[in-house]
């Protein structure tokens, strides 16, 4: 995508309503005049008397056990430097919906206009009883020392500065796994450091804090190899500041173990790299570009180690692996600072995490390529759902052992339980397929190609390398289209209609297939000029591996051509929708939305049988919840009695799947109520996170007055039961929704290969 193309798309992601990417949401009722009373005056009057009475209350009565704040000046943003409080904004905001996604934290992004230290310090100072911790970020070294350092000492809560520690914590995981890989000791390893800020270090203390020589380390600035003889050091420096003879980078990797770039891109050659002592470790983590190139750097030597910064290269040093659960376990101790214990305790459970088996879910997320601890996996994926449950419980028992935990864990099993819980570990769905998708990039067409929306979608797609766009309209109208939105968009575009030997051989197939379907050799030559039917032959004649319409058609019409010359899976007899409904309570499956409209109870069979399937495409176990009017026969009709016989048939055919019904959708959904009321149910104790509806009408209003009213995100339709990856859009979806079907087509596609 050209820069001013991404520059817009930046610019319109930020600005669409509501601007920004935070809100505030009330967490209780405030629709009646008990609620107001109670939220604010005059009951709100009594947990302030109570707070009054005993601080620590605060965590009781209020957010501040679950609320971090991410404070700068913008003096070092990214890689944009000083640029001011109010332009760091959009990063702050950004870290914020890392701290929510990853660990279930609220956040408030605080940018403070002060550049004095001091006057800085009192500011964060004062704003302690708010907050249960302080994140800093993006403020310039060596400030940033000297404010940490004395906000630790000042405040009762905990304090990090993530550029310097996360970063650390995180190569320092890494570190400790590839010298187990080369068999050898931290305390008598070499190593060179590019870069003297402050995650440089950070790290350098980290890791002598885990057993390395300070002698053994050297650090290069701008001006050289740190000595002690050099004038004006600062305090920071000073430490690493070393007594050898050295004085430039070459002279510091001469017979290096290890080492670590923290400066800027291609600064380190291949030379140098021979130069450092066997089975060297190398952690070039500049971005984007790291101080030597990962296939230079592999090229180099056979026994190199090597980690980055980037995603699209092993071992990404991705600090998202630590802040939020580090935060998280320091909250829910409400422990009074990050101490060197508690950082300690994340590396080590990173570390030791990469060592175990790597889950199914994980495995798929990352192209169903082998991911075992070695050379390649010295630290775990940033999409694995066991960082929170092993990151944040470690921290939390060392902050206990250490002292400065105020409250402490008895029950480490219902902790475990409560942190699932906190962030949805299904919130990662979508994450997981793109990342699935970008490992073996499939051919997916798009009978619409003359749509904006289309075509901007395909932009992302391509240049996200999660498929192979192709799309399907009038060539010259697609390639004005391209240019009125300034796209940089090269892939390659069909006219059916200007394309006769295709059209005729497409003609022949779709001839054969529906000759007895009353479809002429003349009709079935005009079907095939038709997007629709095009590009569903392009599929079955396998020159597209998935198809996508329905933008602009309706669904019958969009879903017909498919059915007839693609057609259903062996044993199906018709197809159904599912939509993936993710709200702040989780993730749901609703079926069927889009296609049957009155379906029988054998019906409903097969689409139970078809969205537990659906689920499990989602790496998510099906409790599957078949809804009516009416709770294990309380009341009678055709609808209760239908599900009724379809959950005995399906209890039968897919005895390994929870399936129960039918029940009314606020029983299924609230665990409390079903628990109570129906303790015999199938469903018990979760309750159902996938809902089965009786009828189109139902299903499909349930999912868009979720939509409008439940501040809920829906991912779909994804069009069950067909022999191929079709999907048939929603009129009107938005770019990011085609976005998503595009990878979900891609992942049936490569799972089509393996069944092959």
């Amino acid at each position: 995508m050209n820069s001013k193309n991404r520059k817009e798309d930046a610019l319109n992601y930020h600005s669409q309503h509501p601007k920004g990417k935070i809100e505030v949401a009330s967490t209780k009722p405030v629709s009646s005049q008990t609620d107001l009373a109670l939220a604010y005056s005059p009951g709100v009057a009594v947990p302030c008397l109570e707070i009054a009475d005993n601080k620590d209350d605060v965590y009781k009565y209020t957010a501040k056990g679950n609320l971090v704040a991410v404070i700068t000046n913008g003096t070092a943003v990214l890689g944009l430097g000083n640029i001011g409080p109010e332009a760091s904004k959009p990063v702050m905001e950004g870290k914020a919906v890392l701290f929510k996604k990853f660990a279930g934290i609220d956040v408030f992004d605080i940018e403070v206009a002060e550049d004095d230290p001091d006057e800085f310090i009192k500011i964060v100072k004062s704003l302690e009883p708010t907050f249960g911790g302080i994140n800093l970020e993006d403020i310039k070294a060596p400030e940033s020392f000297k404010i940490e350092t004395e906000l630790r000492e000042k405040m009762l809560i905990p304090v990090m500065h993530d550029d310097q520690h996360g970063t650390a914590i995180i190569s320092a995981a890494g570190l400790l796994n590839a010298l187990e890989l080369v068999n050898k000791k931290i305390e008598d390893i070499q190593i060179a450091i590019n870069g003297a800020g402050g995650a440089a270090i950070a790290c350098a203390s980290l890791y002598v804090a885990l057993g390395a020589s300070r002698e053994n380390i050297v650090m290069v600035d701008s001006k050289g190899v740190i000595r002690s003889d050099r004038a004006g050091l600062d305090s920071m420096k000073a430490q690493f500041a070393t007594e050898r003879n050295l004085t430039t980078l070459d002279e510091a990797l001469a017979g290096a173990d290890v080492f670590l770039g923290l400066s800027r891109g291609n600064v380190v050659s291949s030379e140098q790299i021979l130069s450092m002592g066997n089975d060297p470790i190398v952690f070039a983590l500049a971005n984007p570009d790291p101080e030597i190139p990962y296939d230079t750097a592999m090229a180099t030597r056979d026994d190199i180690i090597m980690a980055t910064g980037r995603s699209d290269h092993p071992n990404q040093v991705n600090n998202v692996l630590g802040f939020p659960y580090i935060f998280r376990g320091a909250l829910d101790v409400r422990a009074t600072a990050i101490n060197e214990e508690m950082k300690l305790a994340a590396v080590k459970s990173i570390a030791q995490l990469a060592k175990e088996p790597v889950p199914d879910m994980v495995i798929k997320a990352y192209g169903n390529q082998k991911i075992s601890f070695g050379k390649e996996y010295l630290i775990p994926k940033p999409l694995d759902p066991r960082l929170i449950t092993t990151i944040s419980p470690a921290v939390a028992k060392a902050a206990i052992a250490s002292g400065v935990a105020r409250h402490e864990i008895s029950d480490w099993e219902a902790y475990d339980l409560e942190l699932q819980k906190r962030i949805g570990i299904d919130q990662k769905i979508m994450s997981r397929i793109i990342s699935r998708a970008r490992k073996d990039p499939k051919r997916v067409v798009f009978a619409e190609a003359d749509h904006p929306k289309i075509l901007k979608a395909a932009q992302m797609i391509k240049e996200d390398g999660i498929g192979i766009p192709i799309l399907l309209g009038n060539i010259d109208k697609i390639k004005d289209l391209i240019i009125e939105n300034e796209l940089d968009l090269n892939c390659e575009i069909i006219d059916p209609e200007a394309s006769p030997e295709r059209t005729k051989r497409f003609a022949d197939v779709l001839y054969e297939k529906r000759k007895r379907k009353g479809v002429t050799p003349l009709t079935a030559k005009r079907l095939a000029r038709e997007r629709n039917y095009f590009g569903s032959l392009m599929v079955e004649c396998g020159e597209a591996d998935a198809f996508i319409s329905g933008l602009t058609n309706n669904y019958s019409a969009a879903i017909r051509p498919a059915l007839q010359v693609i057609g259903m899976e062996n044993g199906i007899r018709r197809v159904a929708g599912m939509y993936i409904i993710l709200n702040k309570n989780g993730t749901y499956f609703f079926a069927d939305t889009t296609v049957n409209v009155n379906p029988t109870a054998q019906d409903l069979v097969e689409i139970i049988g078809m969205t537990a399937r659906g689920v499990r495409f989602f790496d998510s176990e099906p409790r599957i919840a078949a809804l009516s009017y009416s709770n294990f026969g309380s009341s009678v009709g055709d609808t209760p009695s239908k599900v009724q016989e379809a959950v005995k048939i399906a209890k039968e055919k897919y005895p390994k799947t929870i399936i129960d019904g039918d029940l009314q959708a606020n029983v299924a959904l609230n665990k409390e109520l079903l628990n109570e009321v129906y303790p015999f149910s199938d469903l018990c104790p979760e309750g159902a996170n996938t809902l089965i509806f009786p009828d189109l009408t139902s299903g499909n209003i349930a999912y868009k007055l979720l939509m409008e009213l439940g501040n809920a995100e829906a991912i779909g339709p994804v069009l069950l039961g067909m022999n191929k990856p079709v999907h048939v859009l929603q009129l009107g979806s938005s770019v990011r929704e085609i976005y998503s079907m595009a990878a979900i087509a891609v992942v049936e596609a490569q799972n089509q290969g393996t069944k092959a």
